[in-house]
């Protein structure tokens, strides 16, 4: 069998990755976007390339031996961002899952680490492949040896083999070492010589091979200045020639033998994507390890009855219940089958039965009998949809599990019941299968597997109920989650109603305007091209247009949106190309989008709300994702004239918390200037940039107050020096400036910071004024990145946490006041620190006091808790 060596530069794909991808997190709050996409690429090489032998190399550290020859080698580069550095162990740890050997070396870098083994498996005659991005190591390339350099993205590959090197670049690879040497490398900050680009360059080493060569021949090369260049900067190519030279013998301690790849084991990766939130990269996944299938095969026996009617003598008063759905949708997702357990058997009713039955609908709608069931939410949105109202909800275990740990990803039964040591019930995915190819078993599987689940739940219900008193969080449990959720369950069951012809007429306006703009971008030019591709948009900004280049890519010139920002007093056409984008962005995934998820019978969207997903405690919205609709432009707010009342002569009422989690922080700090300012209704922003800029409030610029409002929410977000800079476009110095001016400004919260660390660093966890916990394992971490992050995240989530808290407090409190003042008004939504309603005209003198009273009143702090509110005909009127 021919051995396949594969070698992966770690430090060039995970950078890659990093840039091309926007800055993910999972549930826990842990940027993954550049560990996501570098998986997403190793599952294909394992899948394409099939190494027997495989390696990521890593650079060490800043000084490699290149520095003794050149102190400025690699001078200029900004440094890491936290936001990356915070992945490269998550990334190893992910390795080490799929059994895949990662090295770094001090002192050199991964490009030494590859080129020596490289360089062996050539001499052994092994297929061996390079993935990179960074065209250096091209000089590896060889009869035995392709370089695969990452284009756009990390999706897009190059295979370099000798004659395609020729073919595309007209040198061999032995030469990129000379081409480097005399163009230089401003990534690397290699020199080269000054006025000698990749075009000039190709053409002396073609015509003379090598550097040594070009100067051997020095007097015969034309043109006076290029001449004058070489001969002034002869030290500098040859330097740079030794830079950009790979070493092939460095000093490491492994061989091409001790890299053997095995392949991984299933459970070991599928644990860390379920840790990691890689949903989509599960289902890549295949098969399941031999223990599982012989453990799964020796489960209990259990003692259940399938009915074929439903009598009441089934019931005790106390049962638990699982209404099974295969599909996360339930509001169109068919109910599979339906199951109750107590204390003396379990009993599975098939649906059409149990929907159809006298006795079950008596029992689901009698409030005085207690039901047990796992997401409460979906349970009653389900049996709504048969017209069953169902009542009587004590126990709800997917709101106990998220609170008891947050962090968990998996919060299904089965998944809960194994954490808990009960083991007597399979994997969903084990009976129904994964991704796209769920399938219902047949009856006697079907249900065997619900009537588990179902006494499942019954059993240790009791335990979980403990372990939240334990915590001291069944207060929070069942006065505020318990009863949101049946809340939240009315409101998805209700939706709002959407007005299609008002959403296509957007939808027709926006494809005028997106082609007016075309034609106005396409005279600016001077010619018609793709707005849509970098590739042909480059050309004429860069070449054409002559604007300057603010950043290169491997494939030419950079036209991301923050290149075109800096661009935009540099051209006309710059506005309109960033226009373009937004309103095609505008178009196709929320104009096209809310259509396609409009009720066709009721012209009303159902959006689901997550309770039980983010470590915060915040709720979020999707399909459709009603939370995101963008607000900065006129045109993405007039998406909301599409979302009106259900009823004639109703309006939709609109009231937000303004800046809550400020005053939270304010309340939670104690500290003195930020509460004095809340109590005298100063604008926050403006007290911010008088204290950092130490000027009177006549003096604030809306610029100053912009960095000041940036630096406010920043500080509740646990932003870094990094995004702050980027959020304000300022350097990094600058922005570690405005921080530590900040935490000057205000010692309160500077104390409470550093407090709050300690706490954390003591119990393992931080709390928000409700008791919601959030784990934080890495807090005491020896990893620097894993440690600052935990730190950040005990920071900012007692005050994100509370705040959230407050407005679902808010929603049961207001839900209660409606129905005492016996009023139509209904929530509809929770958009962050708004609720929208809709209500009778009539009641709108009402809800102008009632509404903002409740809210404002919900919980006491140390300072005044304000609302806005808004009516009018639609959403977009009540903003």
């Amino acid at each position: 069998m021919s051995k396949k060596l594969v070698l992966i530069d770690g430090n060039s794909i995970i950078y890659r990755a990093f840039f091309a991808l926007p800055l993910l997190n999972n549930d826990k709050g842990v940027y993954t976007n550049a560990v996501y996409g570098f998986t997403t690429m190793l599952l294909r090489i394992l899948e394409d390339e099939k190494p027997s032998h495989i390696l990521v190399a890593f650079d060490a550290g800043k000084t490699t031996f290149r520095h003794q020859t050149y102190k400025e080698y690699k001078g200029g580069r900004q440094k890491t961002p936290p936001e990356l550095s915070e992945q490269f162990p998550i990334l190893k740890e992910l390795l080490d899952a799929f059994n895949i050997p990662h090295y770094q070396l001090d002192q050199y870098e991964a490009d030494d680490i590859i080129g020596t083994l490289a360089t062996k498996g050539n001499e052994e005659k092994w297929d061996v492949t390079v993935i990179s991005g960074d065209k250096d190591l091209l000089q590896l390339v060889s009869d035995n040896v392709t370089v695969k350099l990452t284009r756009k993205g990390i999706s897009d590959v190059e295979s370099y083999t000798p004659d395609y090197m020729v073919e595309k670049m007209e040198i061999t690879p032995e030469q990129i070492i000379d081409l480097k040497a005399l163009m230089g490398d401003n990534s690397d900050n290699i020199p080269g010589v000054p006025g000698v680009g990749q075009k000039t360059a190709t053409k002396l080493i073609k015509q003379y091979q090598t550097v040594e060569a070009v100067y051997n021949h020095i007097d015969e090369i034309s043109g006076k200045k290029l001449k004058e260049n070489l001969s002034t900067h002869k030290d500098d190519a040859f330097m740079s020639k030794d830079l950009v030279t790979i070493n092939r013998q460095s000093p490491i301690e492994i061989t091409i033998d001790n890299i053997v790849y095995e392949g991984y084991e299933q459970n070991k990766v599928s644990s860390i994507f379920k840790d990691l939130g890689f949903q989509s990269l599960l289902s890549r996944l295949t098969g399941e390890s031999e223990d599982e299938i012989e453990q799964n095969a020796s489960l209990k026996e259990i003692d259940f009855t399938i009915l074929d009617e439903v009598t009441p003598d089934i019931f005790t008063g106390e049962e638990s219940l699982v209404v099974e759905m295969l599909s996360d949708s339930y509001h169109q997702a068919p109910i599979e089958g339906i199951a109750i357990a107590n204390e003396k058997k379990a009993y599975f009713i098939p649906t059409e039965v149990a929907v159809k039955s006298k006795a079950f609908r008596e029992w689901a709608e009698n409030a005085s009998q207690k039901k047990y069931v796992f997401d409460a939410k979906k349970t009653l949105v389900a049996l709504l949809r048969q017209d069953i109202e169902i009542k009587g909800i004590t126990f709800d275990m997917l709101l106990a599990s998220y609170l008891l740990d947050p962090s968990e990803n998996h919060h299904d039964i089965p998944a809960i019941g194994h954490r808990m040591g009960k083991t007597d019930v399979l994997f969903d995915e084990e009976i129904y299968g994964k991704g796209a190819k769920l399938k219902v078993p047949e009856q006697g599987v079907l249900s065997e597997h619900i009537a588990r689940k179902t006494s499942l739940l019954y059993t240790i219900k009791d335990n979980m109920e403990t372990n939240l008193k334990e915590n001291e969080q069944y207060e929070l449990y069942k006065e505020l989650e318990m009863p949101l959720a049946l809340i939240l369950g009315e409101m998805e069951h209700t939706g709002v109603m959407v007005n299609v012809n008002r959403l296509e007429e957007m939808g027709a306006e926006l494809k005028q305007r997106l082609d007016e703009i075309e034609k106005d971008v396409y005279e600016l030019a001077g010619e018609k091209f793709n707005l849509n591709s970098p590739k042909q948009l480059g050309p004429i900004l860069f070449d054409k247009l002559e604007l300057p280049v603010i950043k290169k890519t491997k494939t030419g010139y950079s036209t991301a949106a923050d290149v075109l920002e800096q661009l935009q007093d540099e051209h006309e056409i710059i506005p309109k190309l960033l226009l373009y984008r937004q309103l095609g962005k505008l178009q196709s995934t929320y104009i096209e989008g809310l259509l396609k998820v409009v009720n066709k019978e009721s012209n009303k969207i159902h959006t689901r709300f997550n309770q039980a997903l983010t470590q915060t405690g915040r709720l979020s919205s999707i399909d459709p994702n009603l939370q995101n609709i963008p607000i900065r432009l006129e045109e993405g707010r007039k998406i909301r004239q599409a979302f009106v009342p259900t009823k004639k002569d109703w309006i939709m009422f609109a009231a937000d918390y303004s800046q809550i989690e400020l005053r939270v922080l304010a309340h939670i700090a104690k500290d003195k200037k930020l509460i004095e300012a809340f109590q005298n209704d100063m604008d926050i922003h403006t007290r911010t940039a008088m204290e950092v800029f130490h000027v009177g409030e006549d003096e604030i610029t809306s610029n100053m107050r912009r960095q000041a409002k940036a630096v406010n929410f920043g500080i509740v977000y646990g932003i870094s020096d990094y995004g702050l800079s980027q959020s304000l476009r300022i350097t990094r110095k600058e922005a570690k400036k405005f921080i530590e001016r900040y935490l000057d400004s205000y010692p309160g919260v500077k104390t409470f910071m550093d407090e709050v660390v300690q706490e954390a660093k003591h119990k393992g966890y931080v709390t928000t004024l409700m008791n919601r916990r959030r784990y934080l394992p890495d807090i005491t971490s020896r990893n620097f990145n894993k440690r600052s992050f935990a730190e950040r995240t005990a920071m900012n989530t007692p005050i994100q946490g509370s705040a959230a808290d407050i407005i679902k407090k808010a929603m049961i409190d207001l839900h209660e006041k409606l129905i005492d003042e016996k009023l139509e008004a209904r929530m509809l939504l929770q958009v962050h620190d708004e609720l929208i309603l809709e209500a009778p005209k009539e009641e709108i003198d009402k809800l102008k006091q009632v509404v903002p009273a409740v809210m404002e009143n919900t919980v006491e702090l140390d300072v005044p808790l304000k609302v806005d509110y808004e009516y009018g005909d639609s959403w977009f009127d009540a903003k």
